[in-house]
């Protein structure tokens, strides 16, 4: 009898996300997209005019996962599942990015300081028949931080590869007062959305 395939593919050049799917044992192949090519990013991550926040992380998750399944037909792959997901942060109705240079990410901190804001992060799973995508949505209040405080954390590596500058799992952790909604998604994968839609997928989970 031929062994279930139990792996999928991991649109994502997060290693959060990598870490967060072995934490349920979930095998998984990394299917990277590009950032920069001739005509641009594979898949853009730019706001489209009069976009909100949910529906921004929404269809970035979604064009990541299809962009994902065509790579997988094109090479003639073998037909796994592909995850792809994006998190975004927002407060004020303003999308919050990822900080180019210690005085962007400053300002972020600033807004962020003292108030809560959401953090919203979208998994999107494409395989043959199937393309779903669930947008979890939690709300993270921050301590007020001293100027101090920011210009500390600006000076490390943790603000740059992550929106609204902070990553929970970091040092940031000291920032936060409360937090409701879950935990793996402001990380960047929400495990339980995760896998409701791999069972949907048929990834054997316990």
């Amino acid at each position: 009898m031929k062994p279930i395939d139990r792996k999928i593919y991991l649109a994502s050049k997060s290693p959060r996300r990598r870490e967060l799917l072995r934490q349920i044992g979930v095998e998984f192949e990394l299917l990277m997209l590009r950032n920069e090519t001739a005509r641009g990013p594979d898949v853009s991550e730019s706001v489209n005019p009069g976009e909100s926040p949910a529906d921004y992380v929404a269809r970035v998750a979604n064009e990541k996962a299809a962009f994902a399944w065509n790579i997988v037909l094109w090479r003639r792959m073998p037909a796994r599942p592909v995850l792809a997901a994006d998190t975004t942060v927002t407060i004020d109705g303003e999308i919050l990015g990822k900080p180019a240079n210690p005085d962007e990410a400053a300002r972020m901190l600033e807004r962020l300081s003292g108030r809560t804001h959401q953090v919203l992060t979208s998994v999107a799973v494409h395989h043959t028949n199937m393309a779903e995508q669930i947008t979890q949505v939690s709300d993270v209040r921050f301590a007020t931080l001293s100027a101090a405080t920011i210009k500390a954390y600006c000076t490390s590596a943790e603000p740059y590869d992550k929106a609204g500058g902070y990553g929970i799992q970091g040092i940031a952790a000291l920032f936060i007062e409360h937090i409701e909604g879950s935990h793996s998604g402001i990380m960047g994968l929400p495990l339980y959305e995760t896998a409701r839609l791999l069972r949907q997928a048929g990834v054997p989970l316990a």
